[in-house]
């Protein structure tokens, strides 16, 4: 529940979801969530902000920014909304490959949150749009920096982190360094701190592209680096990013924001 850095690990029971509430809605925030719907991923939005609606800040206002290079597919899904609460296309370009596509993200948030996420929105949250909420997600979350526990790793050691192991990239951990491994599907904070995230790791990756390096796992090795020598201010459990494959544990009672099932070779092609 506490990291040794003092950072709360959120998990069910751990907070009062009646007193954030009163204390954010007393400061008047406004959250931004991110998603990536390029090419064939288009498929997952009209389900992805169905449940949002449902399950993912709930009374408060947000902007839902989908980033996409079929806009007008996305306008025909006519989303019903809440009040307080808007679908923002941000349009931009395709990429052939989607570990590209992956990359390319933080330098997209990067640039848009300077530009303009920093005059509309007070948190930002970065989430894939491959999953669904599937129960509440709300203020809990928010705090300067968060990321994420990895639902594959969250009861593993370091020794078995998938992190970049290779000293000549930008994203490399060694073997006796590391916290935990985090996933690159669902982090956010404040826009200033944000910013600085996606600026490193869009910066790291243009670095080891000059070295023809693409690192393990693409921009989750980089976000893994970040967090590694920036410590998130919270962290969320793997209540927050859950895959239904793996079955529910007995430490795991609510599954918040869960991975639509896919064929991701047919997804990604």
């Amino acid at each position: 529940m506490m990291t040794p850095w003092f950072a709360p690990i959120v998990w069910n029971s751990t907070y009062n979801i009646d007193i954030l509430n009163a204390q954010f809605h007393q400061r008047g925030v406004r959250i931004g969530i991110t998603v990536f719907a390029i090419k064939k991923y288009i498929v997952f939005v009209k389900k992805f902000v169905e449940t949002a609606e449902k399950f993912f800040m709930a009374g408060f206002d947000v902007n839902y920014y989908i980033f996409t290079d079929r806009a007008e597919d996305v306008r025909q899904n006519n989303f019903t909304l809440n009040k307080g609460r808007r679908v923002i296309i941000l349009e931009v370009p395709s990429y052939e490959r989607w570990q590209e596509v992956s990359m390319r993200r933080m330098e997209m948030i990067r640039n848009y949150t300077q530009e303009r996420f920093i005059n509309e929105v007070n948190y930002l949250v970065c989430v894939d749009v491959d999953m669904e909420f599937s129960d509440d997600v709300g203020v809990e979350i928010l705090s300067d920096l968060f990321g994420t526990m990895h639902p594959s790793f969250y009861e593993a050691s370091r020794q078995h982190f998938t992190y970049e192991r290779r000293p000549e990239s930008e994203a490399y951990i060694p073997d006796d360094e590391g916290d935990f491994y985090y996933a690159g599907g669902f982090f956010g904070g404040t826009l200033e701190e944000v910013y600085k995230l996606t600026n490193y790791c869009h910066n790291a990756m243009i670095t080891d592209m000059g070295k023809n390096i693409e690192a393990r796992w693409h921009d989750e090795s980089y976000i893994n680096k970040y967090f590694l020598y920036h410590k998130p201010t919270k962290i969320l459990s793997p209540e927050y990013l859950w895959d239904n494959r793996f079955g529910v544990p007995g430490i795991l009672k609510r599954r918040r924001f869960v991975a639509v099932p896919k064929d991701h070779n047919a997804i990604r092609n």
